[in-house]
């Protein structure tokens, strides 16, 4: 019997070590749209994603026939949206605000950056988007629209050169 679960435990790691090896790199890239992080620096993507495939890991053997990149998907934008809610600081006139990131989305609210990666990266219905955020189709539709504009209208901000070394030659 014990030998019978050991094979069952082996065959799911290799299920799974499959799944993170074909699914890793575009659930990263996800990640790192919603932190908004540099993609060359991103820890707290890698966290979220270590999180989010921890669970699924946790849950691999009752998935029966759910796709587990829609399961990690989900989780991935579940605990991004407790953790933004968690740590939202509305900005306060006078008060200095928290540096910004320096990711592609970066300009965007977290809410904006949720919907917009579930919607335009990974091309999840309106429906099914306003379901796992816990919004109206008609807010996701209006949130989405203006977070697609000001990706276009704002310009983003210049990244400064790094400094050069003191007693570099330039």
């Amino acid at each position: 019997m014990r030998e019978r679960s050991s094979t069952r435990h082996r065959r799911r790691t290799r299920e799974f070590e499959a799944f993170v090896a074909g699914a890793g790199g575009r659930l990263l890239h996800a990640a790192t749209l919603l932190t908004a992080e540099p993609f060359d620096d991103n820890p707290r993507a890698r966290r979220l994603l270590t999180a989010a495939l921890a669970e699924t890991y946790a849950r691999w053997h009752r998935l029966r026939g759910e796709d587990p990149y829609d399961r990690t998907r989900q989780e991935l934008a579940g605990r991004f949206a407790r953790a933004a809610w968690r740590h939202h600081r509305p900005a306060v006139p006078g008060l200095p605000r928290p540096p910004a990131d320096e990711g592609l989305l970066a300009r965007l609210t977290a809410q904006e950056r949720l919907i917009l990666v579930l919607r335009l990266y990974e091309g999840v219905a309106e429906e099914q988007t306003a379901a796992l955020v816990g919004l109206p189709t008609d807010r996701v539709r209006a949130i989405c629209t203006r977070a697609i504009t000001t990706m276009r209208s704002t310009p983003p901000a210049p990244r400064t050169p790094a400094a050069p070394a003191p007693g570099a030659t330039t």
